[in-house]
């Protein structure tokens, strides 16, 4: 199966509140007013942020703060939160190759992915993400090889968005990663990520198995059920020195899942791995 090549020549789709008023003194009560009010400040503290992303001195801090809104609902009517982290995004590309990233960028485009997982999350901006093809910026991310930390951390958020996006069952979605080339940069990833990039990477493609779509998808060839399964077939063999339970379940959960399909089933009987067979990891399932 190709890997994807890394684009950044994408044509996207889709590109204020009031000050709460104060409450009457001496009413005896701050109940609906007051809690209006707070929500009034907190959209307004948000707004404010958002057009502080248009700023290159305040774009960072913008980031930074947008990221650990706890009502993040409230984002999702904010269509300008791409530009801020799509502009931190773009801008570390010549960092990828050769290799140069540096800890302090991986962070500031980490805190643009952190809000980016919001937009993708809401359902409201979910489909509107997609429509504008965002998640291609982030599959450069998904392309390199270093394994040095900024380079780790920076795969592990992008899969972070991804895995919002599938989190919630749509067909729409997987058919759009599957469009877009994302298994190939998944199992690039279960092959060479940390133990956590590996988890998130598999999730991402238990749950496009789980689609009908995505299933018939990758069982429509021999050569994409191979890749598939060749890789998985891996991890179960690394897993045996080095055992992660929620790692495993995943695998077994993806295995479980291509038994589904005739062709895959019969080629599971010669194919599926020997230590899933022999209770190698009879002791790591029973935690």
């Amino acid at each position: 199966m190709a890997n994807l090549q890394p684009s950044i020549s994408i044509t996207p789709s889709f590109a204020g509140a009031s000050p709460p008023s104060p409450s009457p003194i001496g009413s005896g009560s701050v109940g609906a007013g007051g809690v209006q009010g707070t929500k009034d400040r907190k959209m307004a503290s948000a707004e404010q942020l958002v057009l502080d992303l248009c700023d290159p001195e305040l774009r960072e801090n913008a980031l930074l703060e947008l990221s650990k809104v706890q009502h993040r609902s409230s984002l999702g009517f904010y269509s300008l939160l791409y530009l801020g982290p799509l502009v931190e995004i773009v801008s570390i590309y010549p960092a990828l190759s050769p290799p140069t990233l540096s800890p302090g960028a991986s962070n500031r485009v980490c805190n643009a992915l952190a809000l980016l997982q919001c937009v993708a999350s809401h359902p409201e901006t979910r489909i509107l993400f997609l429509n504008a093809h965002i998640p291609l910026y982030l599959y450069p991310f998904l392309n390199t090889t270093s394994k040095t930390r900024p380079f780790e951390y920076l795969r592990l958020t992008s899969l972070g968005v991804i895995g919002a996006l599938v989190k919630v069952d749509d067909t729409e979605v997987i058919s759009f990663l599957l469009q877009t080339e994302i298994i190939p940069l998944c199992l690039r990833t279960m092959e060479m990520g940390s133990e956590l990039s590996k988890t998130v990477a598999t999730f991402i493609v238990q749950k496009i198995l789980l689609d009908d779509v995505g299933l018939r998808y990758i069982c429509a060839t021999a050569e994409r059920f191979f890749a598939v399964g060749s890789v998985l077939a891996s991890m179960v063999v690394s897993l045996a020195e080095q055992p992660s339970t929620r790692l495993l379940k995943h695998i077994i959960r993806c295995y479980l899942r291509l038994s589904d399909n005739a062709r895959a089933c019969a080629a599971l009987q010669t194919c599926l791995p020997d230590m899933l067979k022999d209770g190698t990891f009879n002791n790591c399932l029973r935690v």
